[in-house]
């Protein structure tokens, strides 16, 4: 994990392997031209004021994430300087946007890969400032390098050599280390950070080596060091507790599927939120088998039992005021002899009995069997989190999660959080007129519908199994939970860790009574 520290030296004086400015995209009477952000002061005058002509005529434009090289003069005592780009300078009184701070900061800290130390002088106007630099560089900084050689120590003899480390550090300037919100922010970006950090190394894990089994015990091992109570039901427990869409789901693997309950609890907290995730640790598709070109990547299929571990852990670690609760819904889907086949009828966990059309629409089976257990101890408001369904990414993209609810408010309020913290959504509905497209001649529901708003149907599917009277949202992570393109601002390719901070900021808000 990357260092953070909040450095008293100024940026002329900070003895580093570079220093990172930000640059921007002049507006108004500038327009067009570079301008130079607060925070580089001392590093513009020690290019006698030119900073900005230099970059200029290296053909740097201040554009989001562009990034610029050069050597330092001899004024500063880091020999590289960093130029990133903000976009447009705002308006004249107006601050930076925290997520285009983010977005630098996690470009900077990328190309900085394989350096020990850096200073980020970024405009800093305040603790949410820093906060927000130091989660982008942070999330930037990250390398999933435990299969490869470099400088790694586990690798194997023979392992490829070329592989750089991560940031070793990085070190915020023009903050105030003695001032407590600047320490709290500086406290609350590192453990979020590092929790997001670690769910995407288990969205990373190939799937030989992560299967519920395995993921379990790393739940229940960090569980312990972070003061998470951790159960784990396993294939006797889900059997004698009538789980009958999760053993349905599991049952053609040989790792067996199981259901982990985390429990953060606050002797001061007056509500409770339960976080539910879908942990398919690997889709093949099942009978119903995914064609060639749609299955390389389904070790992702985890991702947001994945983000609910790191909320439960990030909420534990900052010690919010506030009962959370995570379900980790965890299972292999894989075809064999013993594989649930399409028009197998599965018994739910509720009760209820499913018809099973389609054994690659599995997630919704686990998922409606931890959430009618999370019903069962009657939360405040559940959400759940899931790669669900190829027709959310159609529909918003590779970037953008939906998020569809039970309470219009709720809904609401999840998508402004989303917004807030730098992790685009949209809201959704749950058309009722599609509800009709999963009825059974044989069970009480289909676990398929509709083909036309496939995200939607699995949404009204979810809502079936969730207890009345609670408020719940599903967000589908389908899109930016596993980026196979090249990475960008704090954005690695690979597992995202989407969802991670939506659920930290509702967390926290809840624990400030503002459920939504």
């Amino acid at each position: 994990m990357t260092a953070l520290t909040l450095s008293t030296s100024g940026a002329a004086t900070l003895r580093a392997d570079a220093l990172v400015v930000g640059i921007a995209k002049g507006t108004g009477s500038k327009s067009g031209n570079l301008v130079v952000a607060p925070g580089a002061e001392a590093v513009d005058k020690a290019f006698d004021g030119k900073l900005a002509t230099v970059l200029e005529t290296l053909g740097a434009s201040g554009a989001e994430g562009e990034v610029t090289k050069l050597p330092a003069p001899s004024g500063l005592k880091a020999p590289v300087v960093i130029a990133v780009g903000l976009g447009p300078a705002p308006s004249k009184g107006d601050a930076y946007d925290a997520e285009a701070l983010r977005r630098a900061a996690g470009s900077a800290a990328r190309a900085l890969k394989g350096s020990k130390k850096a200073g980020f002088a970024l405009p800093t106007e305040s603790a949410e400032d820093a906060g927000a630099i130091a989660e982008g560089a942070l999330l930037g900084a990250y390398a999933f390098t435990a299969y490869q050689g470099g400088e790694n120590k586990l690798a194997p003899k023979g392992a490829r050599s070329d592989v750089k480390l991560p940031l070793g550090e990085v070190a915020l300037l023009g903050t105030k280390p003695r001032d407590k919100a600047f320490k709290a922010a500086a406290e609350r970006a590192a453990a979020v950070t590092e929790e997001i950090n670690r769910a995407r190394d288990l969205i990373n894990t190939p799937p030989n080596d992560l299967y519920p089994e395995s993921f379990a015990a790393v739940a229940t091992a960090v569980g312990k060091e972070h003061g998470v109570k951790v159960q784990v039901l396993d294939e006797k427990a889900l059997v004698k507790g009538g789980f009958g869409g999760l053993l349905g789901v599991g049952q053609g693997s040989t790792h067996g599927p199981r259901l982990v309950k985390l429990s953060y609890t606050h002797p001061k907290a007056e509500k409770t939120l339960a976080l539910v995730g879908k942990g398919i640790t690997y889709d093949s598709g099942g009978i119903s088998l995914k064609p060639a070109g749609h299955n390389e990547t389904m070790k992702c299929d985890m991702s947001g039992a994945a983000a609910v571990f790191a909320a439960v852990v990030s909420a534990s670690r900052l010690g919010l005021r506030v009962n959370v609760t995570g379900w980790l819904a965890l299972a292999e889907n894989m075809p064999s002899g013993n594989a649930t086949r399409p028009g197998d009828v599965l018994r739910m966990y509720s009760g209820k009995t499913v018809e099973v059309l389609n054994t690659d629409a599995e997630g919704r089976l686990v998922l409606a069997d931890a959430l009618t257990r999370a019903s069962e101890e009657k939360p405040d408001a559940i959400v759940d989190v899931a790669t669900l369904t190829g027709a959310m990414v159609l529909a918003l993209g590779n970037r953008t999660f939906g998020v569809m609810a039970n309470d219009d408010a709720f809904r609401t309020s999840i998508h402004e959080i989303a917004e807030e913290v730098g992790e685009a959504s949209w809201p959704m509905p749950l058309p009722a007129d599609l509800r009709k497209g999963m009825d059974s001649p044989t069970a009480d529901i289909a676990n398929m519908g509709e083909r036309m708003g496939g995200g939607l149907v699995a949404g009204l599917f979810l809502q079936e199994f969730v207890g009345e009277g609670i408020a719940w949202a599903h967000l589908d992570i389908a899109g930016p939970a596993f980026h196979e393109g090249a990475p960008y601002g704090y954005t690695p390719k690979g597992g995202t860790g989407s969802a991670v901070r939506t659920l930290v900021r509702l967390a926290e808000r809840t624990a400030d009574g503002d459920l939504g």
